[in-house]
């Protein structure tokens, strides 16, 4: 599978999403210890279906894949929703499908990339998203990212027979720093940009 190196850390880069991966996408939203975290443990979705899914996204959301930078393997995506161009605002979402990842710092790198996409050069000046008050591991990578807590929906979700609390966090442009887009910008208005690194003597 071929992906593209669009926005790139140290760990991971976000490359387009791909219809290709619909079987890999399917395997994840059915397991259930993912799908309590970003609630759609209750779908039942066949590949046709997560498919679709996927089709909508792409046309209607800024979405990528996360893809692992050393092996080239596909671990989740991030996307940003109900972009607004008026107000410049977006919705953000991410979910790394691939449990082995987890706690290795690589959503927290995908989360600054999309946000870097989102600020940088589509312009938005407020992200918001919306995180389950169980889910202690997401939590401390938005704050980590710069995510600040905005707001709570009470008893708001229905997960394995109780209900919980929904935190509501959001980042304005002003308070984030570009770790991608602004230095291939400045690289590539500098005089050195297009020279070959290569010296014949």
């Amino acid at each position: 599978m071929k992906y593209f190196r669009k926005l790139v850390g140290e760990k991971c880069y976000l490359s387009p999403v791909s219809l290709d991966d619909a079987e890999k996408y399917t395997e994840w939203v059915n397991d259930l210890e993912i799908g309590q975290f970003v609630l759609f443990s209750s779908a039942i979705l066949d590949i046709n279906g997560e498919r679709e899914m996927l089709k909508k996204l792409m046309e209607t959301s800024a979405v990528f894949a996360i893809v692992e930078k050393d092996t080239n393997k596909v671990i989740g995506n991030c996307g940003l929703h109900e972009i607004n161009e008026i107000h410049r605002r977006a919705v953000f979402g991410i979910f790394i499908g691939e449990k082995t990842y987890w706690n290795q710092n690589i959503g927290a790198e995908a989360t600054a990339l999309i946000l870097d996409y989102g600020f940088n050069i589509l312009n938005l000046n407020n992200i918001t998203l919306e995180v389950v008050a169980y889910n202690h591991r997401a939590i401390r990578c938005y704050e980590k990212v710069g995510f600040k807590k905005v707001g709570v929906r009470r008893n708001y979700v229905f997960m394995a027979g109780a209900y919980h609390d929904v935190m509501i966090y959001d980042i304005l442009a002003t308070e984030f720093s570009s770790p991608y887009v602004k230095e291939v910008f400045e690289r590539s208005i500098s005089d050195e940009a297009g020279r070959s690194k290569i010296t014949i003597v």
